[in-house]
C-alpha cells in the first residue's frame, strides 16, 4: 500500500453533523471536503451503511475519504437511521424508511452550500445494496453509483438462500447485526441523550434471523429492493465490483448485461473488500479507479472509462488448495459485454465409470447419500479472508459424493463465466438437496475447489412457489454454479462433484435423501474462452491516505477448526473472530469486540444439526464503560426451526437489558 501523505487539497473534516429527515429525526454524518468548498463548490460522494462513522469504520475511511476528498468531492459518510449517532431505531435491512432517509439525505447534500448539486454513492457489502435500491428510487440529485460487493436479487443472490437452500451465513450475519444493534451513539456527539436513544435500540431493533426465517421463500419481502424485479428502474451509471472469493461476484454480470445505462463491471480474486484492500492480492488502484468513475459522471470530464471495456476481470492460475490466500496468480482480462463473444459453452458428459468429457464411456444410474460431514472443508459462502474460510483440499469432501473427473488436459483451458449443471435425477424423498462443485485437480491429486452451485430440489421451478418431489419420479434440472475465471493448466484435471449436503455452508434437508444421478442424461456445461486470452489493463499499485492513528491492546485474530468426536462422530466446526481491542488516539474511544461461531452435526442425521453465534462488544470512554452480550442458537427438527436467543447489556456494573427469546418457525419445504 502507497500511503499519499501529500494531497493535493486541503482537507476539511466535520466530526459530526445533524442531517434533519422530515420526519424530525436526525441522522449522524462524518464529512469531509476540500478547503473553501462552501465558496467554491464541489460534488458529493455518499456512504450510507450501519456501521458507525464515529469508531468501526472510522480506520477504513480515514485512510480513504480524504483522499478522494482531496480530489474535489465533498464525502459523506451517514450513519443509517437507529446506528451510530443517528437517531431512530433500524428493525431490519433495506427497509422502505431507510430507502427514503437515502433520498432525502441525497436531496439535503444537493442542497448544501459546499455541494454543486450532483451527488453520487458509493458503498461496499449493505452501502452497495443500498445505493442500487435508491437508484432504482430516482432521487434527483443522484448521477452515479459505484457498488461493491452487493447484489441485485435479496433473495437469490444473497447472504440467507442460495439454490432455496438455508445458508448458515444466514445465522451468521442475523449474529453480526444482533450485536451492533445493541451498541449505543456516542456522548460526545448526542451529550446525555445516549441513554434514551441506546434503550430505544435495545427494545426496539427485534430480532432478524426469527423475521428471515419467516420468508424461505422468493416473496414481496425479499422482492423489495431487489432491482432485477425491473432493471429499468435504474437510470445512472453503475460500476460494479466485486471478487471471486465474496459471495456477490454473479450480481456484477448481471449488472452488466442488463443495465440500460452506462455499467463498468470488475472481479478481483477478492474476498469481501475494498479492491485497494483486496485479499488475496493483488489488490489494485481502487481509489484512483474510482475518482476516474466520479470525475466521469459527476464533473463530465472525459476520463476515458466509458469507452473502455465493459467487464475487467482477474484470470486465476493454479493455486494449491488452501483455507486462506495472501495471493492469487493469474492475469487481468478484459471483455467488451457479457455475455461475451469471446467465450463459448462447452458440454462435459459424465461417465459411470467417474470420467468426464468421454465419450462413449459407459452411463449408468448412481446412488449418493453424502455423509453431513460433505462440506466441512468448503469455507463460508462469502469469505472476509479469514484463515479458514476459503474452501481446502476437496479430496476429503468428494470422499462423501460422487465423482467424475477428466483425463490430463492437453492444451490449458480457460473457464470465464458461469457453468451449469443439467442434471437428470430421482430421490427417495420430498425435500433433497444438491452441492455440485468443480475442482482443478494437481497431478498430485490436491483437489482446489473452482467454482460450485447448490439447489433445494423443491424450488426446481422457481424460487416463489416450492413444489415437493415426488419419490421415484425423476426429474431433469439445471443447477448454476456461481461465476468464475479459472485456468486449468496443461497436466491438470478437471472434477465434478455432487453431494446431497454442504454442511455448513448450507443447512441440511429435514430428511437423509439418496439421491440416483442418471450419468446419461447429466451434462456438466462449462463457459470456456475461445482463442487468445484478451489482455486486461495495468490497474496499478494500491494507494490511500494516511492511516489512524491507533493504540492497540489487541491485534485482529481469528481461528477455524474442524474436529471430530470419535465417540458420537459428531463434528464440529468452531470460528472465532476477535475484531481487535483498540483506542482511537484523537477521540480517547476504546472498542472491541470477539465472536465464537460453532456449527456441529451427526453424519447422519439431519435434526442433530446446531448452529450458535455469541458476540460480545465493549466500548469505554473515561469513566463511561458499555458492554454487551449477544447469543443466538439456531436447530431444527423435520417441520420446525428453532431459534434461541439472548441478549444482555450493561452500563458500567448496571445490568441495562437481559432479554431472551425462543421462536419455532415452520419449515417450508427447505
Amino acid at each position: 500500500m502507497k500511503i499519499d501523505q501529500d494531497l493535493p487539497r486541503d482537507v476539511r473534516e466535520l466530526e459530526h453533523v445533524r442531517i434533519p429527515m422530515p420526519d424530525g429525526t436526525h441522522l449522524a454524518a462524518r464529512i469531509w471536503m476540500p478547503e473553501g468548498a462552501e465558496d467554491a463548490p464541489v460534488p458529493a460522494v455518499l456512504e450510507y451503511i450501519p456501521y458507525r462513522k464515529n469508531d468501526k469504520t472510522l480506520e477504513r475511511d480515514h485512510a480513504r475519504a480524504p483522499w478522494i476528498a482531496a480530489r474535489g468531492y465533498a464525502y459523506v459518510r451517514l450513519d443509517i437511521r437507529g446506528t451510530g449517532e443517528s437517531e431512530g431505531v433500524m428493525e431490519d435491512e433495506y427497509t422502505e424508511i431507510e430507502l427514503q432517509d437515502g433520498c432525502d439525505a441525497i436531496a439535503w447534500i444537493a442542497d448544501q452550500a459546499w455541494c454543486d448539486g450532483g451527488v453520487g454513492i458509493v458503498g461496499i457489502s449493505w452501502g452497495g445494496f443500498n445505493g442500487l435500491q435508491i437508484a432504482a428510487l430516482r432521487p434527483p440529485a443522484l448521477k452515479a453509483v459505484v457498488t461493491i460487493c452487493s447484489t441485485d436479487d435479496r433473495y437469490a443472490d444473497d447472504i440467507h438462500y442460495m439454490g432455496g437452500t438455508l445458508l448458515v451465513d444466514q445465522l451468521s450475519w442475523a449474529s453480526v447485526m444482533f450485536g451492533i444493534n445493541t451498541l449505543p451513539p456516542d456522548p460526545a456527539h448526542v451529550g446525555d441523550d445516549w441513554r434514551r436513544l441506546w434503550e430505544e435500540r435495545l427494545d426496539g431493533s427485534g430480532l432478524w434471523l426469527k423475521t428471515w426465517l419467516e420468508h424461505q421463500t422468493r416473496d414481496d419481502f425479499w422482492k423489495h429492493g431487489s432491482v432485477c424485479e425491473d432493471w429499468d428502474d435504474i437510470e445512472v451509471p453503475v460500476y460494479a465490483v466485486s471478487g471471486w472469493a465474496d459471495g456477490y461476484c454473479r450480481s456484477v454480470f448481471r449488472l452488466v448485461e442488463k443495465l440500460k445505462s452506462p455499467a463498468k463491471g470488475i472481479v478481483g480474486p477478492w474476498s469481501h473488500k475494498y479492491p485497494h484492500l483486496g485479499e488475496p492480492g493483488p489488490a489494485i488502484d481502487w481509489l484512483t479507479e474510482e475518482v476516474r468513475w466520479w470525475d466521469r459522471w459527476l464533473k463530465d470530464r472525459d476520463t476515458g472509462i466509458d469507452a473502455e471495456p465493459a467487464l475487467t476481470l482477474y484470470l486465476q492460475d493454479h493455486a494449491e488448495p488452501r483455507s486462506h490466500y495472501d495471493y492469487r496468480e493469474g492475469q487481468w482480462i478484459a471483455l467488451p459485454s457479457w455475455p461475451a463473444p469471446e467465450v463459448a459453452s462447452v458440454a462435459f458428459p459424465l461417465g459411470s465409470d467417474g470420467t468426464l468429457g468421454v465419450d462413449g464411456a459407459p452411463r449408468d444410474v448412481q446412488d449418493i447419500a453424502s455423509p453431513l460431514w460433505v462440506g466441512t472443508h468448503g469455507g463460508k459462502w462469502c469469505s472476509y479472508a479469514h484463515p479458514g474460510d476459503q474452501p481446502g483440499d476437496q479430496r476429503r469432501d468428494d470422499a462423501g459424493s460422487l465423482t467424475y473427473t477428466t483425463e490430463p488436459l492437453e492444451a490449458p483451458m480457460h473457464l470465464v463465466g458461469d457453468g451449469t449443471l443439467s442434471l437428470s435425477f430421482t430421490a427417495d424423498r420430498p425435500v433433497a438437496q444438491v452441492a455440485v462443485r468443480v475442482s482443478d485437480v494437481a497431478p498430485d491429486g490436491a483437489a482446489t475447489r473452482v467454482c460450485y452451485g447448490l439447489l433445494n430440489f423443491t424450488h426446481r421451478n422457481g424460487h416463489e412457489f416450492p413444489e415437493p418431489l415426488v419419490p421415484g419420479k425423476t426429474y431433469e434440472v439445471r443447477v448454476p454454479l456461481k461465476h468464475v475465471a479459472q485456468t486449468f493448466r496443461a497436466g491438470h484435471r478437471m472434477r465434478l462433484s455432487i453431494s446431497s449436503a454442504y454442511f455448513p455452508i448450507a443447512w441440511p434437508a429435514p430428511e437423509t435423501a439418496t439421491l440416483s444421478v442418471d450419468t446419461d442424461r447429466t451434462l456438466l456445461h462449462l463457459p470456456l474462452l475461445t482463442g487468445e486470452v484478451p489482455a486486461g489493463p495495468d490497474l496499478g499499485t494500491p494507494r490511500a491516505a494516511e492511516p489512524l492513528p491507533l493504540d492497540v491492546d489487541v491485534p485482529p485474530q481469528s481461528t477455524w477448526t474442524v474436529t471430530e468426536n470419535r465417540d458420537t462422530d459428531r463434528i464440529t466446526v468452531r470460528v472465532t473472530d476477535h475484531e481487535g481491542a483498540v483506542t482511537i488516539v484523537g477521540q480517547d474511544f476504546y472498542h472491541s469486540a470477539d465472536c465464537e461461531e460453532v456449527y456441529s452435526v451427526l453424519p447422519n442425521d439431519p435434526t442433530s444439526v446446531t448452529g450458535r453465534v455469541a458476540w460480545e462488544h465493549v466500548m469505554a470512554r473515561g469513566e463511561w464503560r458499555v458492554r454487551t452480550l449477544t447469543e443466538t442458537q439456531l436447530t431444527s427438527d423435520a417441520t420446525h426451526f428453532r431459534v434461541e436467543a439472548r441478549m444482555q447489556a450493561w452500563d458500567g456494573e448496571d445490568l441495562v437489558r437481559d432479554q431472551s427469546w425462543d421462536e419455532r418457525i415452520p419449515r417450508n419445504l427447505v
